[in-house]
């Protein structure tokens, strides 16, 4: 049963559509991500579920009840922000605390509920410590327990990790997605790193403009973009112009074989940079290697094709990578090629 539906939803900024009519549902004890560029619609449309921007047209349903004339605060969901904003004059247990005193909760009940919430985030004891005394990623554990506290029937977050180091970001993601699954809590959130939207979500959704451009899981949107700006997006530059006879595509590159069954005719043909193969010069697409770049478990390839042929991205194991400047040939593995739509 969808605990939140959004259907037809518009918000206009003057003339410009920020949210361009997007349907959406979001299921109890889900978690769903949307992920776009700035500017996408994502963190306005986190305001119009929580009451905090008006719509244009379209409405928001949550538990089959039409949210137009239900004020912010009964709405029942609970909000994260990335820049925390914590109260600096609280200590650590008034701030989670908050939420309970304005639903009107008695002190025992408070008490209780505080010291639970901090155990769950990994603050045991935490509730006399200054706001100010606490590092980021502890603010952030905070600002979590505080959403949560009131034991909100959505939890939305946006950008929740936005501030945090990258190793940091890595470790709390991790624990947020168990955490989520243990309470069985409905997520929200809106990132524009797709990292963390794959490592958090059940489904991801990607915007474009204030469109939806594909919704699915995040091994369906890794593995299958719905097209070339969702690819690019998601980091994936190989990307040209192809058309589709029998089993390959005529490219810039070259003919390249695709999957079986592919539909004939034009389209934009996407590689993935492990489905490049580093052959003998002779072998195959004779290319430069413009610059190399170390990933950690591999080296992540720039290759420049001998003929005006747009550049190569590819990937070669760490004792296997060859240097700058070196001539390489390539070969193109259909296993990994993707043909999206032609516009």
């Amino acid at each position: 049963m969808a605990l939140l539906e959004l259907d037809e939803v518009t918000v206009r900024f003057g003339a410009r559509a920020v949210v361009d009519a997007v349907d959406l549902a979001v299921a109890e004890h889900e978690v769903v991500c949307v992920l776009g560029p700035s500017g996408s619609g994502k963190s306005t449309l986190l305001r119009v579920v929580a009451g905090l921007q008006p719509v244009c047209a379209g409405r928001v349903r949550l538990g089959g009840v039409d949210q137009a004339a239900v004020p912010v605060h009964r709405r029942g969901v609970g909000l994260m922000f990335q820049d925390h904003q914590l109260f600096p004059q609280r200590d650590v247990g008034a701030n989670v605390a908050f939420g309970l005193r304005m639903r009107g909760a008695e002190r025992g009940e408070r008490t209780r509920r505080v010291a639970e919430l901090l155990e769950l985030v990994g603050l045991p004891g935490a509730q006399r410590r200054a706001v100010a005394s606490l590092s980021g990623g502890e603010q952030q554990r905070v600002a979590l327990a505080r959403a949560l506290a009131p034991s909100p029937r959505l939890l939305m977050l946006d950008e929740p990790l936005g501030q945090l180091d990258r190793g940091l970001r890595e470790r709390l993601v991790v624990e947020l997605r168990s955490l989520f699954a243990r309470l069985g809590t409905t997520v929200l959130a809106v990132t524009h790193d797709q990292g963390e939207a794959f490592a958090l979500a059940d489904r991801v959704v990607v915007m474009q403009q204030g469109r939806i451009a594909q919704v699915g899981t995040p091994t369906e949107v890794w593995r299958r973009p719905a097209s070339a700006f969702v690819a690019r997006f998601l980091g994936f530059d190989n990307v040209v112009p192809a058309t589709v006879t029998g089993s390959a595509a005529q490219t810039a590159w070259g003919r390249i074989g695709v999957p079986a069954g592919a539909a004939e005719g034009e389209c934009q043909l996407l590689v993935r940079p492990n489905g490049i193969r580093l052959v003998a010069p002779a072998d195959g697409l004779r290319c430069t290697v413009e610059s190399r770049t170390f990933r950690g478990q591999h080296v992540a390839l720039r290759l420049r094709p001998g003929t005006h042929a747009p550049v190569v991205e590819a990937e070669a194991p760490l004792t296997q990578a060859p240097a700058s400047g070196a001539e390489v040939g390539i070969v193109f593995d259909p296993a990994e090629v993707v043909l999206l739509p032609s516009r």
